[in-house]
């Protein structure tokens, strides 16, 4: 029965006319065009909505500005009144205002109003939210604006409701003169402290008596250094002078410090201090020494060193520093680092902030040279958490102690590691996740792994593959790995295992292209680093502490020179807008190192900066060239195709790819023949990823030096 009433309901349905096309086709674009409307109403709420929102905030931010300045506030709009009606007697004339009371009424109204104005005008233009102890000069302009746009509201509304009879048109204009000046006026008392002369605590007051100062270039850094001074009475500094780079700028002051001479002038202004009772006995180099002539900063402070003075320069305002320092400048000696310096790299710091900041970073090597620095300044950056890895237990436990008293806030964890076992790098790996991982361990030393090939392909390549390949497993964002100018025609056992370690992080890196949730495998390479271990800068000084002589290997060596510093600030960033941007995919960053510098030049600087003279006083011994050495470096293999990706300071090499099969199995010979001891088998296996490396043989290096006239002596000194 169900049934059959249900066919029943069904029949009369059935009969109906099929609709047609044309039908469904109008019917179709009926409901389109009623989603369309519907869409539409929902985009206009939206809107309306995020416009409401947005002035409700805006609306909110003035009053909390305006009510934290209550009283600036107040005082404004007093001034306001207080100038219209100071304007228009002077406009007027006061026996005129007071003989007719209409215009006194008038004149009270229109103050009233004006008043009421600038209540509003004021806080929209933004005159309290901010910080007028450090305004500049767009900043006071905002008074002009906001002035104008009152005055112009106020007269607007006066012509139409009175058309001025009362008030001349001119008077406006004395006021917004006389307005703009008193509020510039009452803001410069936030700035009182710039206002006074350079006037340090009195002596009865202080703890520590002042220490009389000679500074050098008179620009901004000596400028922003003056002011932090007349900010901190407690300073211990008292600038007695100024030496400059320009004879015009002799006679003139900066902040009342005066100028005394020029650079060359230093003897003549010494003495005349000194005749004045202020001996000084601290130099600070207040300009970057990248922008004087180092022979004549090294003159400078060799004179200043006969006098008993101590040389300094100011820390960057652009440097990574400790955020525990109080002190807004950190003065520094001044070593042979300074003065081998380039003009500063721009640093795009909120970059560096976003790569780095609240990740999980893993740093292989972290007690090294450049491993150390690169921990400081990632520390420096905010991670979540840091994992310091290194083989040499003195150094890592070395790095520790230094972020535990200098970044004591950053998560750490410290680790024994060898890169070289794979177990034991992957348990790290399991154990923090990292997102972000820097690969600083290796064997470095040119001379060192020429004596032990194998434990430098162990460390360098296979080292390498354990970490790539565990940062790959479990899920990194990016890997840096740390390379060196070495790689680039290479003649020695390290620079061809670095290079084999470049192209499988190439590959690895090329292979994610079509997957963008592989991890980015990033290189950085660049030269030689100035007072890393084993540098020439730290068996200078030793020499020079012994009285000499200072060894250098060959007359005509060369090498590209950078700083511990710059050179990671570089990598941080080529680093960052790499993955930030995804830059540089299956490309080297290769550093910008500038121009070579010879390694008996610095030998000379090094002289000159100890105050002796070179070849007189301290003697330059040529030893000859040590073993896997090249007379010039290079920054780009022949082969490679040169780009330059938008990062400043930094270049780019696209080496030829080597397929990762192909590098697996050579890798697989490679470590066989290492871990045997086989050499000649460990060669063989490079030779078949760079054909053109040979294994040079020490005699044929040492022919063309020998025919010069050296005397060549077998001895390890430094690694250039």
């Amino acid at each position: 029965m169900v049934d059959d009433n249900f066919a029943a309901r069904q029949t009369p349905q059935a009969n109906l006319p099929t609709p047609s096309r044309l039908d469904k086709l109008v019917s179709t674009i009926a409901d389109l065009d009623g989603l369309r409307r519907r869409t539409a109403v929902w985009i206009g709420q939206g809107r309306a909505s995020f416009a409401y929102r947005s002035a409700r905030t805006r609306l909110r931010s003035i009053t909390r500005a305006t009510l934290r300045n209550r009283d600036l506030y107040v005082l404004d709009l007093g001034l306001a009144a207080f100038a219209l009606i100071l304007a228009t007697a002077l406009r007027i004339g006061p026996q005129e205002l007071a003989a007719a009371p209409d215009r006194i009424r008038s004149l009270a109204e229109m103050s009233f109003v004006f008043t009421g104005i600038c209540a509003i005008t004021f806080p929209v233009i933004g005159l309290y939210n901010r910080n007028w102890k450090y305004a500049s000069i767009l900043d006071y302009l905002s008074l002009v604006r906001a002035v104008v746009i009152a005055s112009l509201i106020l007269i607007t509304g006066m012509f139409f409701y009175s058309r001025l009879a009362f008030v001349p048109r001119s008077t406006i204009a004395i006021e917004i003169v006389m307005l703009v000046s008193l509020l510039a006026a009452t803001r410069l008392g936030f700035r009182r402290e710039d206002l006074k002369l350079f006037k340090p605590l009195a002596p009865a007051a202080r703890r520590e008596p002042l220490v009389p100062v000679l500074m050098v270039g008179v620009g901004q850094e000596a400028d922003i250094y003056l002011r932090a001074l007349q900010r901190d009475r407690t300073a211990s500094y008292w600038p007695v002078g100024f030496l400059s780079h320009s004879e015009a700028e002799i006679g003139s002051t900066l902040r009342g410090v005066p100028v005394l001479g020029t650079m060359k002038d230093f003897d003549a202004v010494f003495a005349e201090l000194e005749g004045r009772g202020k001996r000084p006995r601290h130099l600070i180099f207040t300009m970057p020494l990248s922008s004087v002539e180092a022979e004549e900063a090294e003159r400078l402070i060799a004179a200043a060193d006969r006098r008993g003075m101590v040389a300094s320069r100011l820390s960057s305002a652009t440097e990574l520093r400790n955020p525990l320092l109080k002190k807004e400048f950190e003065l520094r000696p001044i070593e042979l680092t300074d003065l081998l310096e380039r003009p500063q790299t721009a640093f795009d710091i909120a970059a560096l902030h976003r790569f780095v900041s609240g990740r999980r970073v893993l740093v292989t090597g972290a007690g090294g040279s450049i491993g150390s620095e690169l921990t400081r300044q990632l520390a420096a950056l905010g991670p979540a958490h840091m994992a310091l890895l290194d083989n040499c237990e003195f150094n890592l436990y070395t790095i520790d102690l230094d972020l535990r008293d200098n970044y004591p806030a950053i998560s750490r964890s410290a680790h024994l590691c060898d890169v070289r076992d794979p177990r034991r790098v992957n348990e790290m790996f399991a154990r923090h996740r990292p997102e972000l991982v820097f690969h600083a361990a290796a064997l470095k030393h040119v001379p060192m792994v020429e004596l032990n090939p194998c434990e430098g392909a162990l460390t360098n390549v296979c080292g390498t593959v354990n970490v790539a390949d565990a940062a790959k497993r479990w899920g990194a964002a990016a890997m840096v790995q740390i390379s060196t100018d070495k790689v680039v025609n290479s003649t020695s056992v390290m620079g061809a295992t670095k290079r084999l370690a470049e192209l499988y992080c190439q590959a690895l890196d090329i292979e994610g292209i079509a997957d963008m949730s592989a991890p980015r495998f990033m290189t950085v390479r660049f030269g030689n680093v100035l007072g890393s271990s084993g540098s020439l800068i730290p068996l200078f000084k030793s020499q020079l502490a012994r009285g000499g002589p200072l060894t250098v290997t060959h007359p005509d060596m060369e090498r590209f020179f950078l700083t511990i510093r710059e050179a990671v600030q570089l990598t941080l960033q080529a680093s960052a807008y790499g993955l930030e941007k995804n830059l540089g995919q299956g490309e080297i960053f290769v550093l910008d190192m500038g121009e070579p510098i010879k390694i008996v030049d610095i030998a000379r600087r090094m002289i000159r900066l100890a105050g002796y003279t070179p070849d007189r006083d301290i003697k330059i011994e040529i030893i000859g060239c040590r073993p896997g050495e090249k007379l010039f470096e290079e920054l780009f293999d022949s082969a490679e195709r040169r780009v330059t990706p938008p990062v400043p300071g930094v270049l780019g090499a696209v080496p030829s790819p080597v397929p990762l099969p192909v590098l697996r199995h050579a890798f697989e010979q490679l470590q066989s023949c290492a871990e045997a001891g086989d050499s000649e088998g460990l060669f063989r296996a490079i030779r078949t990823v760079l054909p053109n490396y040979r294994k040079e043989d020490q005699t044929e290096r040492e022919a063309p030096f020998a025919m010069a006239g050296h005397q060549a002596r077998p001895a390890i000194h430094v690694v250039h």
